[in-house]
């Protein structure tokens, strides 16, 4: 199977591993698990770290490159079927990363890994 990380997981996977779930915890540590990372997860943590939401985030905001490579994860672009499904998205809810999160995951078949139940509203597939 292949996996999408929501930017909470990755951060989790990289900063703080026991608050993964243990089944996300095994699928990350398992090499024939294929793992992307969103270049809108790279936004999300640049932006949050820029505005002081999320100070922890230095040593990936300061490699993210290497971070992403030392987790064995691939990164995945947005590309404009995931924006024109992000947007097409009839829901209401207003965070632009859970949108294009949501869809990529739809678009490229990919189970999304997050604790928000939020995400579900968009029929995204998620593991936890």
């Amino acid at each position: 199977m292949s996996y999408l990380l929501d930017t909470h997981a990755f951060v989790w996977a990289v900063m703080q591993p026991s608050e993964l779930s243990p089944g996300v915890r095994t699928l990350l540590e398992n090499p024939d698990t294929e793992i992307s990372i969103s270049a809108a997860s790279a936004w999300e943590i640049a932006t949050k770290f820029r505005l002081g939401k999320l100070p922890s985030a230095a040593p990936i905001v300061a490699d993210i490159g290497g971070v992403v490579a030392r987790l064995g994860a691939r990164w995945l672009a947005i590309d404009q079927a995931h924006a024109m499904r992000a947007g097409g998205y009839p829901q209401s809810h207003r965070d632009p990363f859970d949108r294009i999160l949501a869809a990529q995951a739809e678009v490229e078949a990919l189970i999304l890994i997050s604790k928000d139940p939020a995400l579900l509203q968009f029929g995204a597939k998620i593991y936890w």
